[in-house]
């Protein structure tokens, strides 16, 4: 079987974050637990340009629609539930060298946490008969 090219572009905005003209950059480390030196660093910005108004860097925005976008393909795994969401994010995990997924976001190793997310997203779509329900792993 072949790769999904657009296995990467979640299915809905489980997590309500908005998209385009509407789209809560804070929402997203909120959820994270983000704090703003943190998402400077990640965004590659100057602690002090971090801020949520309209006046948002580009660089910020679009690092936490990306972000926002993987914690929504973690989401759909979950059946689009929050708190669990959130909990995934937050909890060490042995399949990531025990280290909890938003610390890898956190330590700019995001690429990797996508590509892994993708590809167990993949794997999980794989080994599931069709029409059973996700386990919600």
């Amino acid at each position: 079987m072949r790769p999904n090219l657009f296995a990467n572009v979640p299915a809905r905005d489980y997590m309500q974050f908005g998209e385009g003209a509407s789209f809560d950059a804070k929402a997203v480390a909120e959820v994270l637990g983000l704090k703003k030196h943190e998402v400077s660093k990640i965004a590659q910005v100057a602690p002090s340009s971090v801020r949520w108004d309209d006046a948002i860097p580009s660089k910020v925005r679009d690092r936490l629609e990306e972000i926002g976008s993987v914690i929504n393909l973690v989401a759909g795994v979950f059946d689009g539930d929050a708190v669990k969401t959130a909990l995934w994010f937050k909890a060490v995990n042995p399949l990531l060298g025990d280290v909890a997924p938003r610390d890898m976001i956190r330590l700019g190793r995001y690429d990797k946490l996508r590509k892994f997310i993708v590809s167990a997203i993949a794997e999980q779509a794989r080994t599931l008969p069709s029409g059973s329900p996700s386990t919600g792993a």
